[in-house]
């Protein structure tokens, strides 16, 4: 599917209070099985090339792919629509993210981080309902507290004791996931919903280039050798796919869709990354998955069950 068709897919507004159409729900499963896949991705790579030098790698490559495609859809990037500041911003954001992100990783586990990082539908809904006006129901926040209860139990409760370095890569992982929320705020709530997907998205990519180029020069990160057929393979999935691809999928989708139930479906991805290492690395799966699994899918059916309180709009597609 084009990116073109895509956005014409998400053009009609959707109301708060009724579920997320099919099509919207099929193209964020995909979304989330190509993220879930995505950390499986950037673990096997890690021995080749550095975790922050394969954020810039993954920049770097996705923002021509951006260029090209959003040239071909006649987008014009260079078009003063008062984007810039909101752009910028959220570049800032983008690209401080993922520094958090990887920093964070140094310090906790890779289980931890996954937990945390997934509070990030936790601020959207809250930013939602602050700054865009969006409310969930009793039941819908009952939906997001089930679903990321879910989560937890598939990658692991966190132990209690813990040090202050863990506990400090653990508040590096939620200062992430909150400008990863944050980032979707901006998209939803300024000048942003009305560009182009390759336009917003490309703000971030451009922005986080030099920010990550920065962070993994004082890392003093470099590459040793030369990468395996499989690392460059990996690499290149990241950036083409992942960021060139699913992200404006993402942002496209985010400009018309209810922001924070766009994010609950977020809650999916590790779960899918839990399967991905299972059939690729032989991780083995429990009963324990199962119950995260049916926590998480009911989560979702909870979040996005139809409001009996909002009166049907005949203009809104169901």
């Amino acid at each position: 599917m084009t990116t073109q068709a895509i956005s014409a897919s998400v053009t009609r507004p959707v109301s708060v209070g009724h579920g997320l159409p099919p099509g919207a729900i099929a193209l964020m499963l995909m979304l989330c099985v190509s993220w879930g896949f995505n950390q499986l991705a950037v673990k096997l790579a890690l021995p080749d090339v550095p975790p922050m030098l394969q954020a810039l790698i993954r920049s770097s490559g996705a923002l021509p792919v951006m260029l090209i495609v959003g040239r071909l859809r006649g987008v014009k990037f260079f078009e003063r629509d008062s984007t810039l500041v909101p752009g910028v911003i959220a570049g800032l954001m983008f690209g401080c993210e993922f520094v958090l992100i990887f920093t964070g990783l140094t310090f906790t586990s890779a289980s931890r981080a996954s937990v945390f990082l997934y509070t990030a539908p936790f601020f959207v809904a809250l930013g939602s309902h602050q700054f865009l006006g969006e409310r969930l129901s009793t039941v819908q926040w009952s939906g997001l507290a089930l679903s990321f209860a879910g989560v937890a139990l598939a990658i692991g409760v966190p132990q209690p004791n813990v040090d202050a370095k863990v506990l400090l890569g653990d508040l590096m992982v939620v200062g992430g996931g909150a400008l990863w929320a944050a980032t979707t705020l901006v998209a939803k709530g300024t000048q942003l919903r009305k560009a182009a997907p390759e336009k917003a998205l490309g703000y971030q990519v451009a922005i986080s280039i030099p920010i990550l180029g920065f962070a993994a020069w004082i890392a003093g990160e470099r590459i040793e050798h030369v990468p395996s057929a499989l690392s460059i393979s990996l690499l290149a999935y990241q950036a083409v796919w992942v960021v060139g691809c699913t992200f404006v999928i993402w942002f496209a989708m985010v400009k018309t869709y209810s922001a924070s139930k766009l994010s609950a479906f977020t809650f999916v991805t590790p779960l899918f990354g839990v399967v991905a290492a299972y059939f690729i690395m032989h991780d083995s799966l429990t009963a324990v998955f199962g119950v995260a699994a049916l926590l998480v899918i009911a989560g979702l059916y909870l979040v996005n069950k139809p409001d009996p309180k909002v009166t049907p709009d005949p203009n809104v597609p169901a």
